[in-house]
């Protein structure tokens, strides 16, 4: 979301559509085939980056270990491009002269190559031009008369999304060096812990533990139910009742020992604190608390067809992880009782009014514990003292999934359900399950309201078939939209964001037209461009712009053809 004069920046350079060069990196090897003998074995070492990135060199820093999405074990490889970087990941393995050896790794996400140099022979590479879900890549080389070691490889490419690989590996004879050490079963988890809690419900999360492939979650000592991630919610509970909750961490060898105890109680039976609530499909429009050339609104004066105004933006402080709210004096309040009794009006009517934090020119810290917790204090310190009724993620220059997290189970756990919680990412911040981003929202999933990534200011972006689409149509905003509805939120919880006319953003401004299009498209499958959903998404949230500002602007044109086509939708 844009500060500046007239809405825009620079947009982010990104390559555009397929590179056809890329096939010179394909390359095909025949007559290399060999039958694996008794001896035998995978010298890859930390082939399934359970240990970090020990054995491995990455070009420039480029990779890093994520706990999801992961193929199996606890841990994969995430290859991220930058400039004329294409994110290099390498070892050195030990082989056997003259020997016949199969290389083949487990990939996802952008464009990933796998390949060996240094064989003595004909130097291989394989390739995919990305993949939504785990794909195997597979070659096979031949060792020279006197070779002893040979790099073997994995790559993305240049502008394009970051690539995941798990489970590599390079089977042929024991060049001496040995392979991975047989599995064991994880190490007890850490860290459990209690978030939000319902009169019904109990929320925990904890440490990963390397090695683990899924939790198992214990309440008073029975087993209740399992988990892929370091979360879960336990359902189903009495209201005003205290339980003891244990996790154990468990794998193809066996499970660990259950975790030390924590204790978790519901809240009280009754009614919901909050505002009002969120309708089935919803507007939601940012409101600028600063004038940079848009029209100058109050709150007030925000149009009728939005059902959840963002007000843009808190301010960070000195104090890692703490935000307030400044008034602009050039919006024309007498004061902040006057901008209160806006917001209270707003709610009587309706509409939900929050506070976004961050935007293109903000940015909060969130990286520890105590950073968290500062965050979760003060904005709910916040919520009461202006009444705001939720809180919008806005943050553009990164977050951590972790700490992320834990604030905003902790806000949640302060302010009750009804708070409403919205995010608004950016393209390359959805691409896949293992971004900060996507990881965050999938960790909240149980107090999020919507997530309405920005398709705009971006360019080309991979869809969820795995094809690349360029900004500007139907496709864009439909293909991207699908990665999150396919990806694990649920389709009430998914938006499209885009501008409310050309001065709104830098780039990537669609005609409302367009945006009814696409909302058509994935709820009902009409409409539809060259892109169509496997299935129809009834529930779709519906659609964000920036800003109720540059709508007004333009003579509401956007609010006036997307709002009623929104409340509408099935």
């Amino acid at each position: 979301m844009e500060r500046v004069p007239n809405g825009r920046r620079r947009p982010r350079s990104w390559l555009g559509g397929v590179v056809a060069a890329l096939a010179a990196g394909a390359l095909s090897v025949g007559g290399m085939g060999g039958v694996a003998q008794a001896a035998d074995i995978n010298v890859a070492k930390n082939a399934g980056f359970e240990a970090g990135l020990a054995n491995w060199s990455c070009s420039g820093g480029s990779g890093a270990v994520v706990g999801s999405p992961v193929r199996s074990g606890a841990g994969a490889l995430k290859g991220t491009p930058a400039g004329q970087d294409n994110a290099r990941c390498s070892q050195s393995v030990a082989v056997q002269p003259n020997s016949t050896y199969t290389l083949s790794a487990w990939v996802q996400g952008g464009y990933a190559y796998l390949g060996a140099s240094g064989t003595g022979t004909t130097d291989v590479s394989t390739w995919t031009p990305g993949e939504s879900g785990w794909k195997q890549l597979t070659t096979t080389f031949r060792t020279g008369a006197s070779t002893r070691a040979v790099t073997v490889y994995t790559h993305g490419w240049y502008g394009q999304s970051a690539y995941l690989v798990d489970d590599v590996s390079v089977f042929g004879p024991d060049g001496g060096g040995g392979g991975d050490p047989d599995p064991q079963a994880p190490g007890t988890p850490a860290g459990l812990g209690v978030g939000a809690v319902t009169s019904s419900s109990v929320a925990l999360s904890w440490n990963a533990v390397s090695g683990a492939t899924g939790y198992n979650v214990y309440r008073d000592g029975t087993k209740v139910q399992t988990a892929n991630g370091t979360s879960a919610t336990v359902t189903g509970l009495a209201a005003a009742t205290s339980y003891q909750f244990q996790v154990s961490a468990t794998n193809a060898v066996g499970e660990s020992a259950k975790s030390a105890a924590v204790s978790g109680r519901t809240a009280p039976g009754g009614g919901d604190p909050g505002g009002p609530a969120v309708p089935r499909h919803a507007l939601t429009g940012y409101w600028q608390n600063f004038n940079n050339g848009a029209t100058v609104q109050k709150l007030r004066d925000v149009q009728a067809q939005y059902d959840i105004i963002a007000v843009a933006f808190a301010d960070s402080t000195a104090t890692p992880g703490q935000i307030v709210f400044n008034l602009s004096s050039a919006l024309g309040y007498s004061g902040v009782a006057e901008f209160k009794s806006d917001i209270a009006a707003k709610k009587a009517a309706g509409k939900s009014v929050i506070i976004s934090v961050g935007g293109e020119l903000g940015n909060v810290t969130i990286n520890s514990d105590a950073s968290a917790t500062a965050f979760a204090n003060s904005a709910y310190a916040l919520m009461q003292e202006y009444g705001f009724n939720g809180i919008d993620i806005d943050l553009e220059h990164g977050i951590n999934s972790t700490y992320m997290t834990k604030a905003l189970r902790q806000l949640s756990a302060k302010a009750g359900s009804g708070m409403v919680l919205t995010m608004a990412p950016q393209t390359i911040d959805m691409q896949n399950t293992g971004t900060e981003y996507f990881k965050t929202a999938l960790a909240v999933k149980d107090i999020l309201t919507v997530v309405n990534m920005q398709h705009y200011n971006s360019g080309s972006m991979l869809g969820c078939d795995g094809q690349v689409y360029s900004q500007g149509s139907v496709d864009f905003l439909t293909a991207l939209a699908c990665i999150q509805l396919e990806g694990g939120l649920d389709p009430s919880q998914v938006g499209i964001g885009v501008p409310a006319s050309t001065r709104g953003a830098g780039s990537g401004y669609v005609s409302p037209t367009i945006v009814n299009n696409a909302l058509s498209c994935l709820t009902r499958g009409t409409n539809c461009g060259n892109f169509k959903p496997s299935k129809t998404y009834p529930s779709l949230r519906g659609a964000m712009t920036w800003s109720t500002n540059w709508d007004a602007t333009a003579g509401n044109a956007w609010s006036n053809a997307v709002g009623p086509h929104v409340h509408a939708l099935p």
